[in-house]
């Protein structure tokens, strides 16, 4: 079974995936994690070993990046997992509420739009088009109405829910505003579903991130993305280059201040970083460079 797969067994079962070991908890401690389904696949690996190696259980949950702050902000949460940085109103919920937090960036992305593998006359689209299809009060509901020399087929679309830190990157940087866009699509948090209704459609499109397609990339195909300086695919190469614009973006976790002071939650996050290499290439993302990964260590030694 899959990360991918795993994720969406559990949500479907309870909203939750336990990274741990048979026979209940352990002498380790435990973390409870919640947030981005991008960023659950990349914590879920990161879990599994560090629960082999220090015998800490790792609870990940996938209630999006929005419903991941609503539970961290009301102190539900060790660590909250995020495709998007935290916003204005969830940093007065915190503040509010007392959480203090610290924001680490523990993998890159390639924001992926792709169309079905029997999609053979699409492979790259301009931001403008982009725009043109997913702005609030777009009709493009044929192929043709994006391009004249595209065929006359059904358009449908499939994309995360509103609750999704995707949701809010996509619509800020394609259609210029933060959670501006058409509501006739199909929508859901889960980016398995997402998958599963492109792949079924000839005329999909839909978008998530990159490790969703590097994992189903026999039966999806990725459109190249032109922001002004030509064509470009995505890949872990023009992510860490800044080439693939506009649609490369980091990914987070925020760690409760209070939790850090318990001996698991600090070593879990270091184990992240030090890690973060192995980890992301075994999740299928787009790892840090050392830069990167130096930084969000002396962020972390900062807080602890």
């Amino acid at each position: 079974m899959t990360l991918r797969t795993a994720l969406a067994a559990g949500a479907i079962a309870a909203a939750t995936l336990v990274a741990a070991g048979c026979g209940g908890g352990s002498d380790g401690g435990s973390v409870t994690a919640d947030g981005s389904s991008t960023v659950g696949p990349y914590v879920t690996a990161a879990a599994e070993s560090f629960r082999d190696e220090n015998g800490a259980d790792v609870t990940v949950g996938i209630s999006g990046t929005g419903g991941g702050f609503e539970r961290f902000c009301r102190g539900e949460t060790d660590i909250s997992n995020a495709s998007r940085p935290i916003d204005e109103d969830e940093v007065a919920i915190c503040k509010e509420n007392g959480v203090e937090y610290v924001e680490l960036q523990v993998a890159n992305d390639a924001l992926t739009v792709v169309v079905s593998s029997a999609n053979d006359w699409a492979t790259c689209l301009t931001v403008d088009e982009l725009n043109a299809i997913w702005k609030p009060g777009s009709t493009a509901s044929s192929w043709s109405q994006v391009r004249a020399s595209f065929p006359d087929e059904p358009l449908e679309l499939f994309g995360p829910g509103t609750d999704s830190g995707t949701f809010d990157y996509f619509t800020e940087v394609i259609n210029g505003d933060g959670g501006a866009s058409r509501t006739d699509y199909q929508a859901s948090e889960d980016d398995n579903v997402l998958v599963q209704g492109v792949k079924g459609t000839e005329g999909g499109m839909g978008y998530f991130g990159f490790s969703y397609y590097e994992e189903n990339q026999a039966e999806l195909k990725a459109l190249e993305i032109d922001g002004g300086s030509g064509c470009v695919a995505p890949s872990v190469e023009a992510a860490q280059g800044g080439e693939y614009v506009p649609l490369a973006r980091p990914l987070f976790v925020y760690a409760s201040t209070e939790a850090l002071g318990r001996s698991e939650v600090e070593s879990f996050l270091r184990y992240m970083l030090e890690h973060e290499t192995e980890i992301a290439e075994r999740a299928q993302f787009v790892p840090l460079n050392q830069a990167q990964i130096d930084e969000n260590l002396a962020k972390l030694d900062d807080v602890t």
